[in-house]
This record gives structure tokens, sequence and C-alpha cells, in this order.
């Protein structure tokens, strides 16, 4: 409790993204695709100990069974609220990271709020897009090698990311 009090109202609102997040994500699914009780009740327990501490796995975990129960539920077609989902994802990745910058006395200053903000409005740009991708290609046969080309594409994004935020040490 001493913790909570000592936590600015930024890092409260954050706190409760973390909160509230991944289950709105699981529940904003059509009403017949809807979690059954013991599953929502798992995401909250598991959103609960995300909230409280945000840098542990149970972050992960909380974020990996919202994806994975969409992946099951939109087995047979991709609908619209998977994007408002996608948002809310983010969101809860973007406020675990800022409340992992330090101890729950020091603030977000806005430089940092403002500069995840756009990295965020920059990566839920796609989630529009995929959506469309996907939709146009649902009734489609799979092309041969489609998934190779899919793991060689990722393997390039991954090499080129870890180049672009190398840091390089001056030289002697």
């Amino acid at each position: 409790m001493n913790t909570l009090l000592r936590e600015s109202p930024a890092r409260l609102a954050l706190r409760a993204v973390l909160l509230v997040a991944p289950l709105l994500a699981v529940l904003s699914a059509a009403p017949q695709d809807w979690p059954r009780g013991w599953f929502a009740a798992l995401v909250l327990a598991l959103s609960v100990g995300f909230a409280a501490m945000p840098e542990s796995m149970l972050g992960t975990a909380c974020l990996a069974l919202v994806v994975g129960w969409w992946a099951l539920a939109a087995r047979d077609d991709v609908p619209l609220t998977a994007m408002p989902a996608a948002a809310l994802l983010l969101a809860a990745h973007v406020a675990s990271v800022l409340l992992s910058y330090g101890p729950p006395a020091l603030p977000v200053g806005a430089p940092v709020l403002r500069l995840w903000l756009r990295r965020a409005a920059v990566v839920g740009a796609a989630a529009p897009l995929v959506w469309a991708v996907a939709v146009v290609l649902d009734d489609q046969p799979e092309p041969p090698g489609i998934w190779l080309a899919g793991l060689g594409c990722a393997i390039v994004v991954c090499v080129v990311a870890a180049v672009a935020v190398t840091v390089r040490e001056p030289a002697p």
C-alpha cells in the first residue's frame, strides 16, 4: 500500500492501463466469441500481477495469453474488433515499458511519454494494414513457400533492427 501512495498520478494511470487493457482486448471480440468466465478471470489475475510488477514475466504471460486467445478466436475470419484489441495490447506494452524506466517514486517525464506515444502511433498504424491484408487474402489458396518467405522476412527484419540499435564505441 505504501508503494501506491508514493506513485505519481501518471504512474498510477499507467498501472490502470496494465490492469484493464488485456481484459478489454479479450472482451473486444464479438459477443459469440467471448471467453468463458474462468479464462477472463485468469487474464484478470495475470493483469493484476502485471500492474503490480510490470517488469515480471506475468506481463509476457498475460499478453501472450490474450494473443493466443485471439489466434484461436479468429480462426475462420478476422473481425474488425481485432484492431481495438491490437491497440489495447500495444497500450499495455508501452505502459509497462514506461513503468519499467525507474523506481515508483520516479515520475514519467513528458518528453519520454511523448517519445513512446509517437512510437506507439507508428507501430499501431500497422494494425489496419495487417487487418486489410488478412481480409483480402482470407479465401485465397496458400501459395507454396509462403511460410519460408515469411520466416526469411522476419529474420531480415530482426537483423536490420539489431544492426540499427547497436551502439558503436568510439575509436581510441
